[in-house]
């Protein structure tokens, strides 16, 4: 009866470990993907800063030329090969695009000027 009692005690022991080690492996992924998530409304907010701050800036083609290669420096440095891209629409709107590399590939950018593989933030304005 004793040598009995002994596994049963063994097998409980197992199942614990098994329940928590499951249990923290959940809870490994579920910081892992907030920590993605929260990257990720990082970058989208800095982009949007960057293209905001090139609506604001542009008044006239003459700001233009002054505006965007300033804050596309900025955007390469604030997001992992960042790109900023202006264009021009027949109806006088204008569309700033800020796009840079995602790592997860989940949300590509639909904007025709930026690159293949990234992610963007784009920003129509009129003068």
């Amino acid at each position: 009866m004793k040598g009995a009692q002994r596994g049963d005690s063994l097998i409980e022991v197992m199942i614990a470990l098994m329940l928590t080690a499951v249990t923290a492996l959940g809870l490994v992924s579920v910081q892992s993907a907030l920590a993605r998530g929260e990257r990720a409304a990082l970058l989208r907010e800095r982009a949007a800063l960057v293209a905001d701050s090139i609506a604001e800036g542009i008044r006239s083609e003459t700001d233009r030329a002054a505006i965007v290669p300033q804050w596309q420096a900025r955007a390469s440095s604030m997001l992992p090969a960042g790109d900023v891209a202006v264009s021009d629409r027949a109806d006088g709107v204008r569309i700033a695009t800020v796009s840079w590399r995602a790592d997860d590939r989940s949300d590509p950018c639909p904007e025709p000027q930026a690159r293949p593989l990234t992610s963007c933030i784009a920003v129509a304005f009129a003068r």
